[in-house]
């Protein structure tokens, strides 16, 4: 049996590719030369909630590398340029439409509704009588647009390329045809993208990995591509760990000669990049820095990201920058080319203890020791609402630990706190579930993870129990004692039913089905 494969296809795969890794000069120039172009987006419901929600930049952004027909390009420039005039960005409004392509040919072609446009620049007032005619309003042009252009953009699965390439390699393994040992560097082809697992909650306890009692571990995490399991200790080191083996990686050079990545103080934080290939450290000493995975090299260094300990660290999706919280009650955003703090957020009166980027790409939601959840705009940065994590406005206010977005319901997310229940949490503040682990006291929950489809609920207790909810029956399904000792935190594989658990007994174990 042969397989055909297109030409074009290859073509396309080069391009995401391309696209993916910011090449965007080398991607236009191959789009113009095969013809062929690459409609993608990375997820069509976001590129039309943007639409209808108006957020122009990111719809700029997300259509110049999209070959989209010239009858739906005017047409989508001409409605941001009549929300310019209403807004009344007159010289924003003017360039787009005396400038841009779409615009010039809507003057050689449509002479009448190009002269429209420039009689609305010219008044001194907007109606929306005269924008919009015969009975359409702003919000049902906006839905015609997304319509119009959701039928033009595919969604492909990230990185088809290097996953087809591992999938080969893991065949020709699979076959013999690799001999055992060989160290495959198809661009590290090692991460095939596997067979997705059905989710289940552990009962046993897989590896143990000791550290010091005077180095324990404060902070581990998985890369999002399953290859390593990094930790920050209390002492600074950060390692990177074999978690099917629980001995350190010494396929990494820098650690096969004892150079490990290091902090001047305690690792309070750890995050990888999306590709895995750069890890974030925030320290107990406010500064963060930034590695590259495959050498242990400091890429860059931000000194003064806080003036108290780092509490938490994202990468934004394209990698350009840092959002970090802290004990100074303050939460930041980096750039990473700058190395500069370039936004702050702040109205917290206690330890931020969380920050992450809400699914809209817009928005960032923060949980604090002062007992609220406070959703930010990132345009503006200013909070647009706060929330107390058990709904109503109790009296004492219940330190939130931990903010965990659903990653199938983008609306939604996990909020856990020091108390003994775990919660849903709409983008409106309403709690739309909570689980419970019943127990009156010493039950307060310290930390929290979610398993990658979001089926399970993972929280350890001040009990030193795991506690394992189904989000599915809604039920408490299993528990089981993890450590002897203070637990400090709790991560998930990203692909695997695997789970790491960490504590002050200088242990970190993980635990399998």
């Amino acid at each position: 049996m042969s397989v055909e494969i297109e030409s074009a296809d290859v073509v396309r795969l080069i391009e995401q590719y391309l696209k993916e890794n910011n090449l965007m000069r080398a991607l236009s120039v191959l789009q113009e030369e095969t013809g062929i172009s690459l409609n993608t987006v990375d997820s069509v419901d976001s590129f039309v909630s943007d639409i209808n929600n108006g957020h122009w930049d990111t719809v700029l952004q997300a259509i110049q590398s999209l070959k989209l027909p010239d009858q739906k390009l005017i047409d989508l420039y001409e409605q941001i340029v009549l929300e310019l005039v209403e807004l009344r960005e007159l010289g924003a409004a003017r360039s787009l439409l005396r400038q841009t392509d779409p615009m010039i040919m809507m003057k050689q072609q449509y002479q009448d509704r190009y002269a429209h446009l420039e009689n609305m620049l010219a008044r001194s007032y907007f109606d929306p009588r005269e924008a919009y005619p015969e009975g359409h309003s702003k919000e049902r042009r906006r839905a015609a647009i997304a319509q119009a252009l959701s039928g033009e953009v595919n969604v492909v699965p990230p990185s088809r390329l290097l996953a087809l390439l591992g999938q080969a390699l893991k065949w020709q393994q699979h076959q013999g045809l690799l001999p055992p040992g060989t160290t495959i560097d198809v661009f590290r082809g090692k991460a095939a993208i596997r067979e997705q697992e059905e989710e289940k909650y552990p009962t046993q306890l897989s590896k143990v990995i000791k550290f010091g009692q005077k180095s324990h571990s404060e902070c581990a995490r998985f890369s999002p591509d399953g290859q390593y399991l990094v930790t920050g200790s209390v002492d600074g080191i950060i390692e990177v760990w074999n978690f099917t083996t629980g001995k350190i990686r010494k396929d990494l050079k820098y650690q096969a000669q004892d150079n490990y990545m290091m902090m001047d103080d305690a690792v309070l934080c750890l995050n990888f990049s999306r590709d895995s290939e750069m890890l974030a450290s925030g320290g107990q000493d406010g500064k963060i820095k930034v590695w590259k995975m495959l050498t242990g090299q400091c890429l860059r260094r931000f000194e003064r990201a806080h003036s108290k300990g780092v509490t938490s660290v994202y990468f934004s999706k394209d990698n350009s920058q840092l959002l970090s919280a802290a004990f100074d009650q303050t939460i930041r955003i980096h750039g990473l080319k700058s190395g500069k703090t370039l936004k702050e957020f702040r109205g917290h009166t206690s330890f931020v203890n969380d920050a992450v980027f809400a699914a809209d790409g817009h928005h960032i939601i923060s949980a604090s020791s002062d007992g609220t959840i406070k959703v930010w705009n990132i345009k503006s940065t200013e909070c647009q609402n706060t929330f107390k994590s058990l709904g109503g406005t109790t009296a004492t206010d219940i330190t939130i630990h931990s903010i965990h977005p659903l990653p199938r319901n983008l609306e939604q997310f996990i909020v856990c706190n020091r108390s003994n229940t775990v919660v849903v949490m709409n983008m409106q503040g309403q709690i739309v579930r909570s689980f419970s682990s019943g127990k009156r006291e010493g039950g307060d929950f310290v930390c929290c993870a979610l398993s990658p489809r979001g089926e399970w609920i993972y929280c350890i207790g001040e009990d030193f129990v795991l506690y394992c909810f189904s989000i599915t029956t809604g039920k408490l399904e299993r528990t089981l004692t993890v450590h002897e000792k203070d637990v400090i935190g709790l991560v998930h594989h990203p692909h695997q039913n695997l789970l790491a658990s960490f504590s002050e007994d200088g242990l970190l174990k993980l635990w399998k089905p």
